[in-house]
């Protein structure tokens, strides 16, 4: 008994042969109609009743749908059924609502996420930074350092002030008198043979050192004492070294000699004996210097004020008054 044929298949009949083409499903959920389903089915069934477009890019997402064990048009069924004005949901379509709210977001949220890894990070470091160095240091150590600086602090302030105030305290030195105990101008040579005066000076000098420093007490050196003729050396002494403690003073007797000393033509008018008729020398003009100096130690070593006195007094030699004293307090001037 033979059947008529019908058109599908004498269409296939007369298709040049080819592989036929894989044939993909699409599932829809089970809660839809009979009638969706088996038009879905019937419809996508047929490899005729689909453009060879469509029909590749269903392939392509069955394809990718088997390996990726997802089904994707599983969707599509919900979202025709849920209507034009409801919200997609799964797949593709709309992600399942909130989880594909959450992974269209998810790379901004890591994003921030890592910057606020970042700021916290950088906070600590902050953190370390500041709690590093002095803060780090226990509590007595701390209190002990501040302790100590303020200490040196007050320490050197106190001596600041010491040490302006001993600058205002200057020792005072007074040349009282001078008394001249021999005085010779004598023909000779000197070391090398050289045909010259020689002069030959015997005195004390008298002065007053007061030390005026309310809280400290002075050290005193001098240069020698010296007596210049026309700026020829003609005697010199030394004071000798002594202490002075504060707000006191004492009399210093200092020996001033000159033995024989070459004048080489500059004292050509000097004598010492007198001249025709008994007729007394002239007077030797003199010039006395002396230079003082006081060293302080207010605290120790740390504070040392140092004070100088340079005096200069003008001398008359008058061989008359040969072992007398002779008031220099109005013939000297401070320098």
């Amino acid at each position: 008994m033979h059947h008529a044929k019908t058109d599908s298949e004498v269409t296939s009949s007369l298709a040049p042969s080819s592989p036929p083409r894989a044939a993909y499903y699409v599932q829809s959920p089970s809660h839809d109609d009979g009638e969706n389903k088996t038009a879905a089915s019937s419809f996508h069934s047929s490899p005729a009743a689909s453009p060879p477009r469509s029909l590749g890019n269903h392939s392509r997402e069955s394809s990718s749908s088997r390996f990726s064990g997802k089904v994707p048009s599983a969707s599509t069924g919900s979202s025709r059924r849920a209507g034009p004005g409801a919200p997609l949901r799964g797949g593709r379509g709309g992600g399942g609502g909130g989880g594909g709210d959450g992974a269209r977001r998810s790379p901004w949220m890591k994003e921030a996420a890592i910057e606020e890894e970042g700021l916290l990070m950088e906070d600590d470091d902050d953190a370390d930074g500041r709690s590093g160095g002095f803060s780090a240091l226990p509590k007595k150590v701390r209190y002990g350092i501040g302790f100590v600086a303020a200490f040196f602090a007050l320490f050197f302030f106190f001596a600041l002030i010491l040490w302006g105030a001993s600058r205002n305290q200057k020792p005072v030195v007074s040349v009282n008198s001078v008394t001249f105990h021999n005085f010779v101008i004598q023909a000779g040579t000197d070391a090398s043979l050289v045909p010259t005066d020689l002069s030959t000076i015997n005195a004390t000098v008298r002065l007053t050192f007061r030390n005026t420093g309310s809280f400290f007490g002075v050290h005193v050196t001098a240069q020698p004492v010296t007596f210049y003729y026309s700026q020829l050396r003609m005697a010199s002494g030394d004071l000798k070294y002594f202490y002075q403690s504060r707000k006191s003073q004492r009399n210093v007797a200092v020996a001033v000699m000159g033995s024989k000393v070459p004048l080489y033509g500059g004292g050509s008018g000097l004598s010492s004996t007198p001249g025709p008729k008994g007729a007394p020398p002239a007077p030797v003009p003199l010039v006395l210097t002396l230079r003082i100096r006081s060293r302080a130690l207010v605290l120790g070593k740390l504070v040392k004020p140092t004070f100088h006195n340079n005096i200069q007094c003008s001398v008359s030699l008058v061989v008359a008054k040969l072992g007398k004293a002779v008031s220099l307090k109005k013939n000297c001037t401070h320098i």
